[in-house]
């Protein structure tokens, strides 16, 4: 009796291992979103090679197709803290990004691999802005202040000199005027610092408004537009010496902005919501952008592509006929 029990289980034994190692066919997998789409993105820019967008965890991804692909951009430090803005010199090839924690880094191809500049692990405050002065030097700045500036290479950083009203205010952006002359700052509580010399030295404006803005454009005809909280924005015809409140039909703050040859703006902002202003600033009408997301930056490739990145990730943004967009142009800061 043994010998036909054991028979038979050497034979189920065999039976399964032949049914562990044959073939078959895999059930596909469900499709995975590229990292671009479940993320928050907070900037974006165009350089010379790609089209780059950062956002949360320090991703910092790269496009050489137009927005169709997207690889991951490679960095020499992994520190997971979120990328604020992305920002080319005129050469299109040399950028800096910065985020929390004081971080910076550096490419010179176009924003295809990064190098860790700076980074304080301890008491590191987040920087939310940076720009390439015509001198060569960057400016960084950010949350209660922070303020540093560096030679061409990011290799040296150190304190730019502010005026005393900035005291622990957050610095939220910084922005310069086409020819590279005059140089704004937008802050915490009405804060709008100006240089004349190219960044070398500011001086803070008169108040004109107490709550905090976001953001500051360069218009085309020369002037300046600010905005920010709950529908306030303001615009100077005359180098920031006076301001005019723009007319937005709604509460809504506004984060980011593209402008046309024209003078025609888009400001992108709270809710998923759009504001298109036609006269160069002094009135926007609203417009929705298809998902209740905020919107943190706008990228225009063309006329026929749009980009806007959002707390929900990369979106394609459909042009409107009233729509100011601004065509992307390798090398250009936002």
């Amino acid at each position: 009796m043994r010998t036909p029990i054991g028979v038979a289980l050497s034979a189920l034994v065999a039976l399964a291992a032949m049914q562990a190692f044959a073939s078959r066919e895999t059930a596909p997998l469900a499709a995975t979103k590229p990292i671009v789409q479940r993320m928050q993105i907070n900037s974006l820019a165009q350089s010379k090679t790609a089209m780059l967008a950062g956002g949360e965890l320090g991703h910092l991804t790269y496009s050489r197709d137009a927005g169709k692909t997207w690889t991951p951009a490679s960095i020499d430090q992994n520190r997971q803290a979120s990328i604020n803005q992305i920002s080319f010199s005129a050469d299109g090839l040399t950028g800096m990004a910065v985020g929390h924690e004081g971080w910076i880094l550096r490419s010179t191809d176009g924003g295809l691999a990064w190098k860790e500049v700076n980074f304080q692990q301890r008491n590191g405050e987040p920087l939310m802005s940076i720009a390439r002065m015509p001198s060569g030097e960057w400016i960084a700045v950010g949350a209660f202040g922070r303020a540093i500036k560096s030679n061409t290479d990011g290799s040296n950083w150190q304190a730019l000199e502010l005026p005393p009203s900035v005291e622990d205010k957050h610095l939220n952006r910084i922005a310069g005027s086409a020819d590279g002359r005059q140089w704004m700052i937008v802050g915490e509580r009405g804060l709008v610092l100006i240089s004349n010399d190219s960044g070398a030295s500011w001086r803070d404006l008169p108040p004109f408004y107490n709550g905090s803005f976001y953001n500051v454009a360069s218009l085309v005809n020369g002037g300046w537009l600010v905005y920010g909280m709950r529908g306030n924005a303001f615009r100077s015809s005359d180098g920031g010496n006076s301001w005019t409140k723009a007319q937005i039909p709604a509460p809504i703050s506004f984060f980011a902005h593209s402008q046309d040859a024209q003078g025609h703006i888009t400001l992108a902002g709270q809710g998923g919501m759009l504001a298109l202003s036609t006269d160069e600033g002094q009135s926007f009408t609203l417009r929705r952008a298809g998902m209740r997301a905020n919107l943190t930056d706008l990228l225009i490739q063309g006329k026929e592509q749009a980009w806007i990145a959002s707390s929900t990730g990369l979106h394609p943004l459909p042009p409107a006929p009233a729509a100011a967009v601004k065509v992307a142009n390798a090398g250009a800061s936002q």
